[in-house]
């Protein structure tokens, strides 16, 4: 019902920066919570952020916190991450996801849509 589609992923050297987009289409994702996880090879998928319907909050996983920053444009039903200071261990897919919760601290317990994930690789 809802999908959505990552970009802007790629290879960037530590302590580089990327900005990842996710675009939503079908049933509109404004009323939701939207968020970002990651998943690295032989590791267990990650949270990483949430922000709330309105933008109003956000919600950063302790490993990102002061060089993820996540934002949402309503209007065109987008979400980012723009990340900076990229470590090695910050390599992943990362996956854009919705959360249809009414929260007021996003931390994305319910996801029901995900998108296809986009490669973020950290070189040294």
């Amino acid at each position: 019902q809802v999908q959505l589609v990552e970009s802007g992923g790629g290879l960037v050297q530590a302590g580089g920066s990327l900005r990842l987009s996710c675009a939503a289409s079908g049933r509109t994702s404004s009323n939701y919570a939207m968020g970002w996880f990651r998943h690295a090879p032989g590791k267990k998928r990650e949270f990483v952020v949430g922000i709330t319907r309105t933008g109003d909050n956000t919600y950063y996983a302790d490993s990102v916190k002061g060089r993820f920053t996540i934002s949402r444009d309503n209007g065109k039903n987008t979400v980012y991450l723009q990340m900076n200071s990229l470590k090695l261990e910050d390599t992943a897919v990362y996956y854009c996801a919705v959360d249809r919760t009414s929260y007021i601290t996003p931390t994305m317990r319910a996801v029901e849509y995900w998108g296809q994930g986009t490669q973020v690789t950290v070189s040294s």
